[in-house]
């Protein structure tokens, strides 16, 4: 069962494997049909949906796995501010010891186990309050109660979590694009791509908009620029790719596209030695012991769960999305009349 659910992501996303997948069709039917009827029972009134005070933005996407959510995340939130807003950030907190129970907010000297990866990176990054919890309607309540200042909610992933409201929704896509274009199991959809009609924006990371059929729905490039390296452990001290020329370098990457970052570090003019680990992995020092006697490369989504794992020289990506200004517009068109509602 193991190898299965290991091996299906590379085959969702490689058409040459399409065939293989083939008994898996009929399970995507009935996943079909219960994704659906979920989504009519909360959008029909059947089930109930909590709206808060503030409107809510969900960065969110109908595949599985990463597609640069968080820097998305980090980079409406800058928008934001700069705009005379003030951001806050709620997150399941996946990772977490406690993520099917407790709501809380998270720190910057948190433990990736107390607070999941990505929640972790966004309130060391982001610099403004950052809540987790299952329930995102009970997160942003707790948000809000403890940070009154706070008018608009950005919610990282959440996008088929339909018992919290949402003012503006965003699909998020990477270069694999929808992959063989099925629903779970036999393919990465979460949702049917018919979906994205109804969302309020596309955003597409390192793959040209024209490339995803969304109908009227508008589509908007986004691409994650590579910040200076910074050292594992340090922030203080940088480096450039330059700097790194002549070393034996090793990568590691435990995010949902770890292509990308290898990708990204071929971009930079940089030989890897690359080992790709599980989204969301728990990091042990063994796990490590691939790149003893080299320079080691991590995302910033694997240093927060690293720092003192590694006894030799190790260096940090940090990226930074950029945006389609018109993509702020619209966000801005469609909650600004929300922005001087009562509380």
């Amino acid at each position: 069962m193991k190898s299965l659910r290991d091996s299906l992501p590379r085959m969702w996303f490689r058409p040459a494997l399409a065939a293989g997948l083939l008994p898996l069709v009929p399970l995507s039917w009935l996943f079909a049909a219960l994704s659906g009827l979920r989504r009519r029972l909360y959008c029909g009134g059947w089930l109930k949906s909590e709206r808060l005070p503030v409107p809510v933005i969900v960065v969110g996407n109908i595949t599985v796995g990463g597609s640069g959510k968080t820097p998305l995340t980090l980079a409406l939130v800058e928008a934001l501010g700069a705009r005379g807003w003030h951001p806050g950030i709620i997150s399941r907190g996946h990772g977490r010891a406690d993520e099917a129970q407790a709501t809380r907010a998270v720190r910057p000297d948190d433990a990736a186990l107390q607070a999941g990866d990505e929640a972790l990176l966004l309130v060391r990054n982001s610099g403004v309050p950052v809540y987790v919890g299952a329930g995102r309607a009970a997160a942003g309540r707790a948000l809000l109660q403890a940070h009154p200042r706070c008018d608009v909610l950005i919610s990282d992933d959440g996008l088929q979590h339909y018992r919290l409201c949402r003012d503006f929704e965003i699909a998020l896509f990477d270069a694999r694009g929808a992959g063989n274009g099925h629903l779970l199991p036999a393919g990465p959809l979460r949702e049917p791509l018919a979906r994205l009609a109804t969302v309020d924006a596309v955003v597409c990371n390192g793959v040209p908009p024209a490339t995803l059929t969304v109908g009227a729905t508008a589509c908007y490039p986004m691409r994650l620029a590579a910040q200076p390296f910074v050292a594992l452990g340090d922030p203080g001290r940088f480096c450039r790719a330059a700097d790194l020329a002549g070393k034996k370098l090793y990568a590691l990457a435990g995010i949902g596209h770890p292509k990308r970052f290898f990708a990204q570090l071929a971009a930079l003019g940089l030989d890897v030695t690359p080992r790709a680990f599980p989204d969301h992995h728990p990091y042990s020092a063994a796990d490590l012991e691939f790149a003893r006697g080299g320079t080691l490369l991590l995302t910033e989504k694997d240093a927060v769960k690293c720092a003192g794992l590694f006894s030799g020289e190790a260096w940090v990506l940090p990226v930074r999305a950029e945006l389609d200004p018109d993509l702020l517009e619209k966000i801005l068109g469609k909650i600004g009349g929300r922005k001087e509602w009562p509380r």
